[in-house]
């Protein structure tokens, strides 16, 4: 079963962009993220409504970071992604009249509602710049530029 990346995709994303000169494409992006420009351009979108990210079109033209690292957290990129599930199990409902599938996937439901109130309060505490200065601490060992180019070399 896998889990929905988006979180982890746009984090990605935007710190790489907090490392370029200037606007990013969506192909470039899309290309880190090994995907689709239109897939980026979906997930950048979200982003554009709450403030996170500006575009411009044309040549030269990009994503850009609308506000400093310092101003964002997890908690405002996961919120700006739709709130997406941050728990990958499911309950078993092959007998759903069975009194112990009942019991037990009520609990379940209401232990994973508990853990993800806490993981998004947490969310709330850790700033993308705290991610970029742990970032810059792994790159002081690998002593090359954090540019998309130099990152996801194929």
């Amino acid at each position: 079963m896998s889990g929905d990346n988006r979180l982890s995709s746009v984090l990605h994303v935007l710190l790489h962009m907090a490392h370029e000169d200037g606007p990013v494409t969506s192909e470039v992006l899309a290309k880190s993220l090994r995907t689709n420009p239109v897939v980026v351009r979906r997930m950048m979108a979200g982003l554009r409504q709450h403030g996170y990210v500006h575009s411009l079109k044309g040549h030269g033209g990009g994503w850009t970071l609308a506000r400093d690292l310092a101003q964002i957290t997890l908690r405002d990129i996961y919120l700006a992604l739709g709130s997406p599930a941050l728990l990958a199990f499911g309950n078993r409902s092959a007998n759903p009249e069975c009194l112990i599938e009942q019991a037990v996937n009520a609990r379940l439901d209401e232990t994973a509602r508990e853990a993800e109130q806490l993981l998004v309060a947490r969310f709330a505490d850790v700033t993308l710049a705290e991610l970029d200065s742990d970032i810059r601490s792994r790159n002081l060992r690998r002593k090359t530029a954090l540019k998309l180019d130099n990152a996801h070399a194929s």
